[in-house]
């Protein structure tokens, strides 16, 4: 197999400690500008994985996220803030990290070497052929990761991932690859930045479409975002205001009365 993991090359930059802090900043940002180049490239990609995610969501399927180390707390994050943003189920988008809940906020060593746990840890939610699971992995050869969909093939379950190099173990593995190629990082290897990047911006894509396409927004608002704090409840009397061309107090009323603006729509137009 044809495989050399780009994201450890070594950087185009040297002498990073002799370095001055204002070249520093302006050099990690001139990479960071190629990082939606990448992704742009990979859209064709995108394209065909999302268009399986909705329709197993469409067909009462869910969606996993499964990584280790950065990438698993990209896929937290981004199914975190799906029920509050979109209104959707708390089991409706899942994100799952090798090492359980502790390595979110810290690293638990050796976590992503088992080739059985990350399927062990998706039987615990009686993952089936209803459902979608995405690999998340900048290297590609995240055991954890790998041997979970291997197992996922082999039970009828569609497996999508995304990786940052070409031709890996992932890659292969999965059913619906997204390959963004990003390159060396500023700091050789350092795949939380360029890498995780990319797979945040491909994270957001793959969310954000899928839920506009199961009709959780109306027009470009968030109208079954969950109000559960004062400035989404200032936001969603905004949208009320604008809609219905009512004054503050009046879509305070409305808001208060119906608990979501979807609703609150729908009961005035």
């Amino acid at each position: 197999m044809n495989f050399r993991k780009t994201t450890e090359t070594d950087s185009h930059y040297q002498a990073l400690e002799k370095m001055p802090l204002e070249d520093l900043l302006r050099n990690i940002n001139r990479e960071d500008q190629t990082v939606p180049l990448a992704v742009a490239k990979a859209i064709p990609q995108i394209e065909v994985l999302t268009k399986k995610v909705v329709a197993k969501l469409k067909e009462g399927g869910r969606l996993f996220y499964l990584g280790a180390g950065t990438s698993g707390r990209l896929g937290i994050v981004d199914a975190s803030e799906c029920p509050p943003t979109f209104g959707v189920p708390q089991d409706l988008v899942i994100g799952m990290i090798a090492g359980g809940d502790t390595a979110i906020r810290k690293a638990v060593e050796f976590a992503e070497d088992s080739t059985t746990q990350g399927w062990e840890d998706l039987k615990k939610y009686e993952v089936s052929k209803n459902d979608v699971v995405i690999g998340i992995a900048a290297s590609g050869t995240t055991p954890y990761v790998i041997g979970a969909l291997e197992k996922c093939n082999e039970s009828q379950v569609v497996t999508g991932c995304i990786t940052c190099n070409e031709n890996s173990p992932l890659a292969i593995t999965a059913q619906y690859p997204i390959v963004v190629v990003v390159g060396p990082e500023f700091v050789t290897g350092s795949t939380r930045m360029k890498a995780g990047t990319a797979q945040k911006l491909v994270l957001n894509m793959i969310s954000t479409a899928a839920m506009i396409q199961l009709g959780q927004v109306k027009g470009n608002k968030m109208v079954d975002m969950q109000l559960s704090n004062n400035k989404l409840v200032d936001r969603g009397t905004q949208m009320l205001m604008d809609e219905l061309m009512i004054s503050q107090k009046e879509a305070e009323i409305l808001l208060q009365q119906y608990g979501s603006v979807r609703k609150a729509l729908q009961a005035k137009q």
